[in-house]
């Protein structure tokens, strides 16, 4: 069964030998797993090109104004009656 004639149980639970000529086996206990999370911080450029497009418009609104001129003409009527026909010559 147990070995308490050999070995004690000293203090915290720890097997002290005492001269004792049997090997005590090793108690092999779970495996305790212990989660590490380490956060790793990466800055990753990203390019956005932007493209402005200007659309100039160019609006003409027309008038008008009238502007009058003139023209003369003249005109030369000659009324010959005849009866002085002979008097040029």
């Amino acid at each position: 069964m147990f070995q308490q004639n050999c070995c004690n149980q000293g203090m915290f639970g720890m097997r002290e030998r005492q001269g004792c000529n049997r090997q005590i086996q090793e108690v092999v206990e779970p495996t305790i797993n212990k989660c590490v999370e380490r956060v790793f911080e990466h800055e990753v450029p990203h390019v956005c090109p932007i493209h402005t497009h200007v659309i100039n418009k160019h609006v003409y609104n027309h008038t008008y104004t009238p502007r009058f001129s003139c023209s003369e003409e003249n005109q030369i009527i000659n009324n010959d009656c005849g009866k002085c026909s002979g008097f040029m010559n």
